[in-house]
């Protein structure tokens, strides 16, 4: 599955959904994803994720955008049951595309695309620079 151009969150439920259902799922290009909403404020939520908590005791929030990708399906998946645990596992994602999957076609989630907009919607690999993540 391509993530470019979608919007992180609409494409996580998607995702988290059928991951549910037993499906296993590739998630390329997850620094092209989108997070809608005033600059200000989508800087000023992630910023306060990474603040929150002790470097020893958590919570540890990611910096790069896969791992926020990965972290944003967990969120809706019912991670401490084991059936969660079982759909997350079943997920991979990935920065760009790799070797092994170059040849493939991806699919892409028309449910999930950012629709146009005056100001460009910050993307993941965005978040991540400022998060301090060397993208």
């Amino acid at each position: 599955m391509d993530a470019s151009g979608l919007v992180l969150g609409r494409a996580a439920s998607v995702i988290a959904r059928r991951l549910l259902d037993g499906e296993h799922i590739v998630v390329v290009n997850a620094e092209k994803s989108v997070v809608t909403g005033n600059r200000s404020m989508v800087i000023a939520t992630y910023t306060a994720h990474r603040a929150r908590g002790s470097v020893r005791s958590g919570p540890h929030f990611p910096r790069y955008p896969d791992r926020i990708f990965r972290r944003t399906v967990r969120g809706m998946l019912p991670h401490l049951k084991t059936r969660g645990k079982e759909a997350l596992r079943r997920l991979e994602v990935h920065m760009g595309v790799p070797p092994e999957y170059q040849g493939a076609t991806p699919e892409t989630l028309a449910a999930a695309k950012a629709r146009p907009a005056l100001r460009p919607a910050m993307t993941l690999a965005d978040i991540s620079v400022l998060l301090g993540a060397r993208v």
